[in-house]
C-alpha cells in the first residue's frame, strides 16, 4: 500500500513560522474560562463595542435584495468612491477610486502588497518593536525584515536618519504603523515628512498600516499620503467601526501599481464579500456619533489604565495617544515576558500580551488593551496590582 511520510508533507517555512502569542494567550484564557475561572481580557486588540445598527442593517438589506454575488475585483465603485471622499475630507488628499483595492481585511491587503513588491532576499525596513505578524509576512514571501531598534521616548517610531543608515541596494519598502500596535503611539508629522523624503529620493515605497486611524486622543490624525504619493496605504473598518469579524479592508495604491495588485487579488482572493462592502459604505457615509462616543470612552479607559499601571511600578515613558494599547516596561519583574504573562494569567486571572510577541525590542514589556469595559479594567488592575506586590516581595526576599 502506498504510504505518505508525514514528516515530508509540510514546508519548512510553515513549520518555522512562530506562534502569534496574543492568540495563544487568548486560547489559554478561554481554556481556563471553560474550567470555570473568571478571566479579565486585556490581551486582544478587538473593540468591545457592537457594530453600529445602521451598518448591520445595510448588510442585511443588501442580502435581502440579493447582493450576494461577486463584485468587481477592486471592490464596489460606490465603496471606493466613499473611501476617496473620506480621505479628501479628513486629510485633503486627492485620490481616484481606481487607486483603491477593497480586500477581506488588512492582513490580506498586506500580503498582496508584499507579494507585488518582494523578490527573494528583498529587504523591508520596520521598527522593533512592531506588530507581531509583520516580519512573518515578509519572511514567508522570501524577503528579509530589517529591524530598526527604536526608543520608547519617541514612541518606538522610526527615525528618518536611522532608516537612512539601514538602506541597502536590496531595500524594497519601509513599513510604518501609526497609530501603532503595540505601543499606541502616533507618529509626528516631522517623522512622516522625513520618511516621505527618503521614499521620494530613493524610489523606495512606504507601506503604511493605518488601521487604527481615527483612534487618537489629542492632536491631529495623519496619513502618509499627505507627504508622499510613493506609498501603499492599508486601512479598513475593523478598529474604528468595530467591525473585526466583517473582514473588510482596502489598499490605496500608487496608480502605476494598481494593475499588478488587482491581478494578484483576482487570482488569490477574487473579491471581498459583496454585502459586507455595502456595510462599509454605510460606515463611511452614515452617522459618526457612535464613533465619537467610542473614542471618548476609549480615552477615559486609557487615562485610567495608564494611571494605575504607573502607580503600580510599570514604566510608561511616553504617553500613548492612539489605538487602544499601553506597552509597559515590566523588566523589574524579570526579562521573560512570556513566562510573566503566563503567571499573571494563571495566578491573577488577567490575560495580557507578552512583549516578545512584538520583537526582542519589546522583551520584558507587557501590552495591555483597554478595549474592555471600565469595570473589567478596574478589576484587572486590582488583580494585577495584588500579583505584582507579591512578586516584588518575593524578589526583595531573594
Amino acid at each position: 500500500m502506498f504510504s505518505i511520510n508525514s514528516e515530508c508533507i509540510l514546508s519548512k517555512k510553515s513549520e518555522d513560522i512562530p506562534p502569534f502569542y496574543v492568540m495563544e494567550v487568548l486560547e489559554s484564557a478561554q481554556a481556563l474560562e471553560a474550567e470555570g475561572r473568571h478571566i479579565i481580557h486585556l490581551e486582544v486588540g478587538e473593540p468591545d463595542f457592537p457594530t453600529a445598527p445602521h451598518i448591520c442593517e445595510a448588510a442585511c438589506a443588501a442580502i435581502r435584495r440579493g447582493a450576494t454575488k461577486y463584485t468587481h475585483s477592486q471592490g464596489l465603485p460606490s465603496l471606493r468612491e466613499a473611501i476617496v471622499e473620506s480621505y479628501q475630507q479628513k486629510f485633503g488628499v486627492e485620490l481616484s477610486p481606481d487607486q483603491i483595492i477593497v480586500t477581506s481585511g488588512t492582513s490580506p491587503a498586506l500580503l498582496i502588497v508584499f507579494m507585488a513588491l518582494l523578490e527573494k532576499m528583498d529587504e523591508v525596513i520596520m521598527s522593533n518593536p512592531h506588530y507581531a505578524c509583520y516580519p512573518n509576512f515578509v519572511k514567508y514571501l522570501g524577503g528579509t525584515p530589517v529591524f530598526v531598534y527604536t526608543s520608547e521616548t519617541n514612541g518606538f517610531a522610526l527615525e528618518p536618519e536611522t532608516v537612512r543608515q539601514c538602506l541597502s541596494p536590496n531595500t524594497k519598502a519601509i513599513l510604518i504603523n501609526s497609530p501603532s500596535n503595540p505601543g499606541g503611539h502616533v507618529m509626528s508629522p516631522e517623522n512622516l515628512q522625513g520618511l516621505a523624503e527618503i521614499a521620494d529620493e530613493r524610489g523606495i515605497p512606504i507601506v503604511s498600516d493605518e488601521i487604527y486611524q481615527g483612534l487618537i486622543y489629542g492632536g491631529n490624525d495623519h496619513t502618509i499620503l499627505e507627504y508622499t504619493k510613493n506609498a501603499f496605504v492599508l486601512n479598513g473598518f475593523s478598529k474604528l467601526y468595530a467591525m473585526t469579524g466583517w473582514r473588510l479592508g482596502y489598499i490605496i495604491c500608487p496608480p502605476e501599481c494598481v494593475r499588478a495588485i488587482q491581478k494578484i487579488h483576482q487570482n488569490f482572493f477574487i473579491c471581498a464579500n459583496s454585502f459586507v462592502q455595502e456595510a462599509g459604505i454605510a460606515a463611511l457615509k452614515g452617522p459618526q456619533d457612535h464613533v465619537d462616543e467610542m473614542v471618548h470612552t476609549y480615552n477615559t479607559r486609557r487615562q485610567y489604565m495608564l494611571k494605575r499601571l504607573i502607580e503600580m511600578g510599570l514604566e510608561v515613558r511616553k504617553e500613548p495617544m492612539g489605538a487602544f494599547y499601553v506597552l509597559a516596561d515590566a523588566r523589574r519583574y524579570g526579562s521573560d515576558s512570556l513566562e510573566l504573562s503566563r503567571r499573571i494569567l494563571n495566578e491573577a486571572g488577567v490575560a495580557v500580551t507578552p512583549g516578545i510577541d512584538f520583537g526582542n525590542g519589546a522583551e520584558g514589556y507587557l501590552r495591555f488593551s483597554y478595549a474592555n469595559s471600565i469595570e473589567n479594567i478596574k478589576e484587572g488592575m486590582d488583580r494585577l496590582e495584588a500579583f505584582l506586590e507579591k512578586e516584588l516581595e518575593g524578589l526583595e526576599i531573594l
